[in-house]
């Protein structure tokens, strides 16, 4: 297989913030992945998860998502299925306790994103030390048209730490 992720931005974060938003994603591309190392500046020690929104020119915050998830943790498996979200959940983060600085890792696929004849799927993969060990989700944007924009943003919040990075990346057909 060659090689087909071409970098399109990467974001690091010089201070806390409530999101990051990649805005005019091209859409010279079959699919996108986002790859993402942070944590929450959640203080307590409950679960935290990473979500997105999506959008064409404007996020859109409407309750257009769904997912399914199966989260582990080594000595427990649980799974939901949420519809008409305003976000799509796509992995569980650390959150920052005074005992655990360790940022969490999530990675995010978006397929067929500038179709517009298709809703959108995506597929997210996370671990973290922190609570739940690792997670799969598998998400839908309920709208045909071509993803522009991308939000990511923490579930409970209130913001990502300072340090905290996320790469967007777009997929070449092959």
């Amino acid at each position: 297989m060659p090689a087909t992720y071409e970098p399109i931005a990467t974001i690091t974060l010089g201070s806390d913030a409530a999101n990051i938003e990649f805005p005019s994603i091209p859409g010279t591309y079959t699919d996108l992945v986002c790859v993402f190392v942070g944590r929450s500046s959640r203080t307590a020690t409950e679960d935290e998860a990473i979500a997105f929104r999506v959008g064409n020119g404007s996020i859109d915050s409407g309750s257009n998502y769904s997912l399914t998830n199966l989260i582990a943790n080594g000595t427990t498996v649980l799974s939901q299925r949420l519809s008409s979200q305003t976000s799509a959940e796509w992995g569980v983060l650390n959150t920052s306790t005074s005992s655990n600085t360790t940022p969490s890792m999530a990675i995010l696929h978006i397929f067929s994103y500038a179709n517009t004849s298709v809703y959108k799927t995506a597929l997210g993969n996370s671990a973290r030390d922190q609570g739940y060990g690792v997670a799969r989700y598998v998400s839908l944007w309920r709208s045909t048209a071509a993803i522009t924009n991308l939000q990511l943003l923490p579930v409970l919040g209130p913001n990502f730490v300072s340090g905290t990075s996320a790469s967007l990346y777009g997929i070449k057909a092959a």
